[in-house]
């Protein structure tokens, strides 16, 4: 007779409290242990760990409490009579990381396959809900197979309450979604409105319907990687934040973006000591960044050069790459960094690429993280696709997002900064509380050529040397309008700095802004570009 047989029967091993004590601890070593050492070998075999594997990995060592353990489910009909398992194929809880408190619960594919059933939810709704009243993160490991399909609209309803949970969190605590299995169907909802989302290649997907309802409906054959594997939501649809080759490097990584953020949106991040000198100068980024505004270059050598220790994490690193987001130390105290890249379409912002860093701005926003935008951008792409792809809408989301900011923002305009995408770029007149400038830097309604096409058309198409005639007002253009000084001349730039020297400024303006203060207008809410 198994210890749960035992339990449901009434039957104690003893009558006395040692008796009693035996008995508890044995029911919840086999809870712990899970269904079957054949069970966990499958689950290995398939390159996963078990769900208290994946959770001692993500909490400091011997940290973590456990919530509801002897948990089962009261469902009946197609044999679940039968099979009560302990945690019911989730195990919920809190812990530390870094000495700090996380909320946490992880499917146990071994169990029903990790699938959703009513005891399930209901243990996930009352950590998401303990997260909540202690403001502290909350993340989830997933590996699940959706909902339990014979307890039917019970399963429906609970992950109507999860999603209701992270729509009442969202911007209050952090939450973090680590794809460590399959998620379909409704449940790929739940990830889709947290703040991060991790997955691993191989062994995680994501999709609303699967690759036979996606065959029979269109024809289409595709596999489950194919269709919603890390690299396609890394890459391509922008579900997925960060893609990892193993659970291990993912989960130290969590563990790394949990430091960078605080517990709640009415706390500060956290700051750390750092031995990297706030005034150091580095002679790099005079070379790093081409005068000549043709020629392109790595935002991210740009970003290791500023930041302390020249570590950063960087969120969407393979989606939209024309822009960088990212998360780092400067002079100890986390900032969030939006910059364009070079490498990457010259730089240019786009509707993927604004759509990005807009949803970047506005989680440093919830979170009170100071941004820093460094500014190399020839405007907005011009195209067909993108126009009808509603670039006008998405630009407006990353507008809105740098509006809408009450936390410290500081622009660093090293190079090219051309018109609308200027404005957008966190520009003084949006409200960024300090903006600086490299002395490479050309800040105008376009580039030179173009602005004396339009200007001077008509002088240039009379002239017996068109070409000199060009050359010549370009030069003047440049001369009057695009000289490193024009914009701090007339207030839209604090001042023109040695690029050498940026660490220090930023060092000291971001100290210097720890304490702003901004209310935000009295409403129920705004209404952002959708």
């Amino acid at each position: 007779m198994t210890v749960s047989e035992r339990t449901a029967d009434g039957n104690a091993l003893g009558t006395d409290s040692r008796g009693r004590v035996a008995e508890l601890l044995a029911i919840k070593s086999q809870a712990s242990e899970g269904p079957s050492a054949r069970a966990t070998e499958a689950q290995h075999a398939k390159g996963k760990l078990t769900a208290r594997e994946r959770i001692d990995l993500l909490l400091d060592e011997g940290s973590f409490n456990e919530v509801e353990q002897l948990r089962r489910h009261r469902a009946s009909g197609f044999g679940l009579e039968h099979r009560r398992p302990h945690t019911d194929g989730v195990v919920t809880g809190w812990g530390t990381v870094e000495g700090r408190t996380v909320f946490v619960y992880a499917h146990d594919f071994r169990i029903f396959g990790g699938a959703l059933g009513e005891a399930h939810a209901t243990k996930i709704h009352k950590i998401m809900d303990m997260a909540l009243a202690a403001g502290a993160p909350v993340v989830s490991l997933n590996d699940g197979a959706g909902a339990r399909i014979q307890e039917g609209v019970l399963a429906l309803a609970g992950y109507g309450g999860i999603f209701q949970r992270n729509t009442k969190a969202s911007g209050v605590i952090p939450q973090i979604s680590v794809m460590l299995g399959p998620c379909a169907g409704g449940a790929a909802y739940s990830p889709a409105l947290t703040d991060f989302v991790f997955m691993v290649r191989d062994t995680s997907q994501m999709f609303i319907t699967g690759p036979d309802v996606v065959r029979a409906v269109t024809g289409e054959k595709i596999t489950q990687d194919g269709l919603g594997g890390a690299d396609v939501h890394a890459e391509k649809s922008g579900v997925a934040h960060f893609a990892y080759d193993d659970e291990r490097a993912c989960l130290a990584d969590v563990r790394y973006l949990l430091s960078l953020l605080p517990a709640n949106h009415l706390e500060h991040p956290p700051s750390r000591a750092t031995t990297d000198p706030a005034d150091r100068r580095s002679e790099a980024l005079l070379d790093l960044v081409p005068a000549n505004g043709r020629l392109p270059y790595d935002m991210r050598s740009v970003i290791a050069e500023l930041v302390d220790d020249g570590e950063y994490l960087e969120v969407h690193e393979l989606w939209a790459t024309n822009v960088l987001c990212a998360l780092a130390r400067v002079g100890g105290g986390t900032v969030g960094i939006v910059a364009n890249q070079p490498l990457a379409y010259a730089g240019v912002l786009d509707a993927r690429a604004s759509e990005k860093a807009a949803a970047f701005v506005q989680m440093c926003d919830s979170f009170n993280i100071p941004l820093l935008t460094l500014v190399d951008v020839p405007g907005f792409l011009p195209g067909v696709d993108q126009e009808h792809g509603g670039i006008i809408r998405h630009g407006a989301k990353l507008l809105y997002a740098y509006c809408n900011a009450t936390v410290p923002r500081i622009q660093l305009i090293l190079r090219k900064a051309y018109g609308g995408a200027y404005i957008v770029m966190d520009s003084r007149s949006i409200g960024s509380d300090l903006s600086y400038a490299w002395p490479t830097n050309e800040i105008a309604v376009m580039g030179a050529e173009g602005a004396a096409n339009v200007i001077f058309r008509k002088q240039i198409a009379d002239a017996e040397d068109p070409e000199g005639v060009r050359a010549r007002v370009v030069k003047e253009y440049k001369a009057e309008l695009m000289h490193p000084y024009y914009a701090a001349e007339r207030g839209l730039v604090d001042d023109v700095i040695d690029p050498a020297g940026t660490r220090g400024v930023l060092v000291r303006a971001l100290a210097m802004l720890r304490t702003k203060h901004a209310e935000p207008p009295s409403r129920k809410h705004g209404n952002p570009p959708m």
